[in-house]
């Protein structure tokens, strides 16, 4: 086989393949004794069949198989060993290739033209400075963690007075002759719909005795009324009158004093030894993951920056308009809008992919696991996790890796992060500190 690359100007080419018999011989023959041993042809049994029939029935479909085969692989072959900058595919030049004749023909020549991407060259050093926005957490969102925390070191407690939340222990009797009897029944008045029976149980003690009706109590709710009253769902109608319930006990969660033991639960044992401590280490737990957000708000910023600094760059439109139209459903081409977007999208993704290069960034599966281990990590520390084993967030992680589109989300994300770290290196970061209400502002004013 032979290739001919001409460029047409500094965006565009012309790929010229010569493809010679000796080149798709050996292959469409064996390819044809394949289709010899599955014939079934009428008057000769299987693998009988003669090659000449054979031949002659498939010869020309196989050939022109087999030497779009070979002449896919031999391109991005080609392609990739001359390190050609080629944008999407190389496109057959139908004109050309009408004029070819698969039957009589041994020897072939195919045409293709070819994106080329723009020359530029994105530079960042020292000289180059942008803001990095620290986001610091507010003593609301610290206090709301040093409560959720407390929370699950809390414990239930006896009471001998209601209030709202607490659950009450007792026999509930229905006020009817033969009426309904549950003893221990367990009930929460504030899951009850109606406000006014609700209101009932405020204040009530142990041993009180509160008269109310469930039914109106729980909007007729028969899944709730049925395990209430411990019968049938259909009996639930025939029961929508009053009830006493004497309160035998009273418990309340109570959640736990801001200790040690707090302190241990969530960060593990002795890492932290005092709540002023504590609450330091829930901001660093604040910040860390707020630096996800600022590092992604750097990547935009730099976008922009090296976008205006890089320029407009010039790409073969023709050419991509037609390879983004063979992407669509027959018919169908690509509207002005979505081509444009496709243009600055294609800008900075080479801008990207030549950043990449000059920090020498390569991805590996660790890489990509530990990104998945962070992203499960900042799932588990939302319900105040902090403390979750290495080798469980490496099982989730695993998990996540099992599904294709979060697999690939992850491989581009494991990218980024190594970009954004060459990035903080090669510039000058003017820090600064900002509530999250302000750096939200700074995002949507760029969105």
């Amino acid at each position: 086989m032979e290739f001919t690359l001409k460029n047409q100007d500094a965006t565009s080419a012309i790929l010229s393949v010569n493809i010679q018999e000796a080149d798709y011989a050996a292959l469409v023959e064996k390819q044809l004794k394949n289709f010899r041993q599955k014939a079934n042809v009428p008057g000769f049994r299987p693998g009988m069949v003669p090659m000449g029939l054979i031949k002659k029935q498939y010869g020309t479909a196989v050939k022109a198989e087999e030497i779009n085969k070979l002449l896919q692989t031999k391109i991005f072959e080609y392609i990739r060993e001359n390190k050609i900058d080629m944008l999407g595919e190389p496109l057959p030049i139908e004109e050309q290739q009408a004029n070819i004749n698969m039957v009589d023909d041994k020897d072939f020549t195919f045409e293709f033209e070819i994106a080329l991407a723009p020359k530029f060259d994105a530079v960042l050093d020292k000289n180059d400075a942008l803001a990095y926005y620290k986001i610091q957490p507010t003593d609301e969102m610290v206090q709301g963690q040093v409560d959720a925390f407390a929370q699950r070191c809390g414990e239930y407690k006896q009471v001998e007075s209601y209030e709202n939340g607490d659950m009450l222990k007792g026999t509930l009797t229905e006020a009817v002759e033969n009426g309904v009897v549950v003893r221990e029944a367990v009930m929460m008045p504030s899951y009850m719909k109606n406000e006014d029976q609700k209101a009932l149980f405020a204040g009530s003690k142990v041993n009180d005795v509160v008269t109310f009706n469930p039914f109106t109590a729980f909007d007729g709710n028969e899944a709730e009324l049925a395990s209430l009253l411990k019968v049938e769902k259909s009996e639930v109608a025939a029961h929508n009158g009053e009830f006493t319930f004497a309160i035998s006990e009273i418990t309340r969660f109570v959640a736990s004093e801001v200790n040690q033991n707090v302190f241990d639960a969530a960060f593990g044992k002795d890492a932290v030894k005092s709540e002023e401590e504590f609450r330091a280490k829930i901001a660093e737990q604040f910040e860390a993951r707020f630096e996800v957000e600022s590092d992604y708000k750097l990547l935009m910023d730099v976008r922009d920056y090296l976008m205006n600094k890089v320029g407009k760059l010039e790409f073969n439109e023709a050419i991509l308009r037609r390879i983004m139209d063979s992407n669509k459903a027959e018919g169908e081409v690509v509207s002005e809008e979505d081509f444009q977007k496709s243009l600055t999208e294609l800008r900075w993704h080479l801008v990207k992919e030549q950043l990449a290069k000059k920090f020498e960034i390569k991805i590996d599966d660790n890489d990509v696991l530990n990104v998945a281990k962070g992203a499960t990590r900042d799932q588990f520390a939302q319900y105040g996790m902090a403390n979750v084993p290495e080798d469980l967030l490496e099982n989730y992680a695993k998990e996540m890796l099992k599904q294709e589109k979060t697999r690939e989300a992850l491989i581009n994300r494991a990218v980024d992060v190594k970009l954004i770290q060459g990035i903080k290196a090669a510039i000058t970061l003017n820090e600064e500190k900002v509530s999250v209400e302000d750096f939200n502002k700074k995002v949507s004013e760029n969105a």
